[in-house]
């Protein structure tokens, strides 16, 4: 007896073990190409290694049967070649090597894409996608590899359970294994591997699972079509003004919404006329999300136009842009179904579905490679914003243009240090100089701060000539960013200032004081000298009450900060 869903297809007993070797050998490698101690990150070339060895496993043993199971390796290593070139030029874009850009997640979904599509022509032996085998082998590549994914971490739990109970006899083996990066990722490789291997061999086991899924999904289906109906019928009376100051961005929750939508609708259609659900509410449920796929996309296509006007491009809202078309597309294609084909719209959506999805796959490949630069498109929105005066320097994102347009967002900044206005130079130049995307927005806040001192602060006694070298650590510090500050020379080593530190936040107080060779640094909240220790008899010792003066920073006649003398 077969525990394989399809007949045709032969029973593979070793498949389990040979696929856990599999990847626990990939997790040792991938652990080889990323093991670098912190905070060192892999080279462009070790991220690219790796990724190659993660797609590659992973689609293999995802995709692979004992029947033409050399198309498996090849489809596997050339969707590994693909993407882990393409991160290698996503690692390369930018200043920081760093792979996970959204042109590598472009490519990760492409491969998502392309498997099922690749095992069904496999299946055929020919370019031609059934529907109902394709519809099958995606839900169930995303049922194994959920349940996969679970399976390692009982693995892991599991294992430190094991780990546990050595250790109580002294025994610390296991538990000094799992403290190891390379031994984690080997058992990890091994238990996705025999867990896919285990559910590959069976499963006509899995597709009662898929089924289960689909009927669940099938039961919220009506759930969701009228709560977005009642939405979209909202929307006339309370205007879209909520949605766009809500503190939820409208346009991936539109996007989420529609994707839910189709999600739920297939899963009530089915693979087929047959296999589709027979229930009069939920069919009628699946065409309403169908029709509700449309008016999300257009309302996340006004969101994102909108949010473009006040903001100009960046690459993510690029990448916005292709999902909201990529909605928009497949709405336009669920009105028309639903025109067309009525209470059977589904027999003329699934052979559609096909289309897109390769429409798509292609899509997400073209978007992956190096083709279009998102970067250069944003830098040159964002400067020509600049340079109109829609964004002022004080705005303007130099930490964006130094670390998210790529080369051409790094090279208009150069432009600006060597030939843009004097304001902007100082701005653009500390964008440049800062070592890294997170120490970047505190070298502009110094520099905007010092540049516009002046305006921000007060001088008390009015007419104090403070030292250059003072103003310069005054600017430094948060209290005169954001607002008005005030500043009070106490003598010539001395200066106490308050100010707010974050908008809207209250006004604190500081110190700073000149150290032996001339600088200026704000002290801390306890810069006295430490004191002897001071424990007198409490029996015997005087007890009094004295009166005595401080000198404090007073601001409309309440205190600031500490006392400094």
């Amino acid at each position: 007896m077969t525990l394989r869903q399809d007949v045709d297809t032969d029973s593979w007993p070793l498949r389990p073990w040979i696929m856990a070797a599999i990847c626990a050998v990939a997790g040792l490698i991938f652990d080889f190409l990323t093991d670098l101690s912190y905070p060192a990150t892999p080279s462009v070339a070790r991220q690219a290694g790796a990724t190659f060895v993660a797609i590659s496993t992973v689609s293999f043993v995802l995709t692979v049967e004992q029947r033409r199971w050399l198309w498996a390796l090849a489809f596997a290593a050339g969707w590994g070649a693909v993407v882990a070139l393409v991160g290698w030029f996503t690692a390369s874009y930018n200043s920081n090597p760093t792979i996970f850009e959204w042109p590598f997640l472009s490519g990760l979904f492409a491969v998502l894409l392309a498997a099922p599509l690749f095992q069904t022509v496999r299946d055929e032996g020919a370019w031609h996608f059934p529907y109902a085998r394709l519809h099958s082998h995606a839900w169930t590549d995303a049922v194994i590899g959920a349940a996969a994914m679970a399976f390692v971490g009982v693995a892991f739990l599991l294992a430190w359970l094991i780990a546990g109970l050595f250790d109580l006899i002294g025994i610390d083996l296991v538990k000094d294994l799992l403290r190891e990066d390379w031994f984690n990722w080997m058992l990890a490789g091994f238990a996705f591997g025999s867990a896919v291997g285990l559910l590959r061999e069976r499963d006509a086991l899995v597709a009662t699972l898929q089924r289960l899924v689909m009927v669940v999904f099938g039961v919220l289906a009506p759930v969701l079509a009228a709560a977005l109906l009642l939405f979209l019928l909202s929307i006339p009376f309370t205007g879209l003004a909520k949605l766009w100051d809500s503190s939820v961005p409208a346009t991936p929750m539109m996007l989420l919404a529609g994707a839910g939508a189709i999600l739920l609708a297939n899963a009530v259609i089915g693979n087929g006329a047959d296999d589709r659900a027979t229930s009069r509410v939920l069919r009628i449920s699946a065409q309403v999300l169908v029709l509700t796929v449309l008016p999300l996309a257009i309302i996340a296509a006004v969101s994102l136009g909108q949010r473009i006007g006040q903001y100009g491009l960046t690459p993510e809202r690029m990448w916005g842009v292709v999902a909201v078309g990529v909605a928009i597309a497949y709405g336009l294609v669920g009105w028309w179904v639903v025109a067309k084909g009525r209470n059977d719209f589904d027999d003329l959506l699934r052979p559609l579905q096909t289309k897109l999805a390769l429409g798509l796959c292609g899509l997400a490949l073209f978007l992956a490679l190096p083709i279009l630069d998102f970067g250069l498109m944003s830098a040159a929105s964002q400067m020509s914003r600049l340079a109109a005066g829609r964004t002022t320097p004080a705005e303007f994102d130099w930490k964006a243009m130094a670390y998210d347009f790529g080369p051409a967002g790094r090279a208009r900044l150069k432009m600006v240090a060597s030939s843009g206005p004097p304001d902007q130079r100082k701005l653009a130049s500390a964008a440049l100089s800062s070592e890294s995307r997170y120490t970047v927005e505190e070298e502009v806040d110094k520099t905007e701060s010092a540049a516009n001192l002046g305006t921000r602060m007060r001088v008390v006694p009015e007419g104090t000539v403070l030292p250059p070298e003072l103003r310069s650590a005054i600017a430094a510090t948060r209290y005169c960013r954001v607002g008005p500050c005030v500043v009070t020379l106490v003598d010539d080593g001395r200066a106490v200032f308050a100010g707010p530190m974050f908008e809207k936040d209250t006004v604190q107080g500081g110190a700073i004081e000149r150290d032996a060779k001339g600088g200026w640094s704000q002290s801390g909240p306890n810069t006295s000298a430490p004191k002897p220790p001071f424990r007198p008899d409490l029996a015997t010792a005087p007890v009094e009450v004295r009166k005595v003066e401080r000198r404090q920073l007073f601001i409309d006649g309440k205190p600031v900060g500490d006392t400094f003398e």
